[in-house]
């Protein structure tokens, strides 16, 4: 069996991987310990984004004609990629947190709902929360004009009530 053979299952499963993934983040984990890499694959699982180490030249086999074609000059040493199908920030969330606690780890660059950023735009989608929280955010603000207004209109109401008692 041919060499291209033997790879073209890796490149499919990459390419199952990428396609219809909302955001994918490329790293360095050199210098990771095994406990350290542990720790972060069980945060990455938890939160529903798949985490491999894969060749550069599969990952470019696999990316060429999509968006994700854009990580190519990125893709240099060791390389893992980290992949979301549904919260586009939460590989680079995830693994911006944990460079906190593991400066070895480098993020290298990232695909996000489409778009390419380099290392510095990956640290900044990093602080984006996820879309849940987001939302409840946005929640929150809606309803508490609406919870003042009803306590200011019960307010008048008790003490309208209570004079015409009186």
């Amino acid at each position: 069996m041919a060499k291209v053979e033997l790879k073209q299952p890796v490149v499919d499963e990459i390419k199952g991987v990428l396609e219809g993934a909302a955001g994918a983040v490329i790293v360095d984990y050199r210098g990771l310990t095994v406990e350290q890499d542990t720790q972060l694959r069980k945060k990455l699982r938890e939160a529903g984004v798949t985490y491999k180490v894969y060749k550069n030249t599969l990952i470019k086999r696999a990316a060429e004609g999509t968006e994700f074609a854009a990580l190519e000059p990125q893709l240099e040493g060791p390389t893992a990629l980290a992949v979301s199908k549904e919260d586009a920030t939460a590989p680079a969330r995830i693994l911006a947190e944990f460079a906190k606690t593991a400066p070895k780890l480098e993020l290298k660059a990232s695909i996000v709902e489409g778009n390419y950023y380099d290392q510095a735009g990956t640290q900044v989608i990093a602080t984006i929360p996820s879309r849940e929280v987001l939302l409840g955010k946005l929640l929150g603000s809606i309803q508490s004009p609406i919870t003042n207004l009803a306590r200011v209109l019960n307010q008048i109401a008790e003490k309208n009530g209570g004079a015409a008692e009186a």
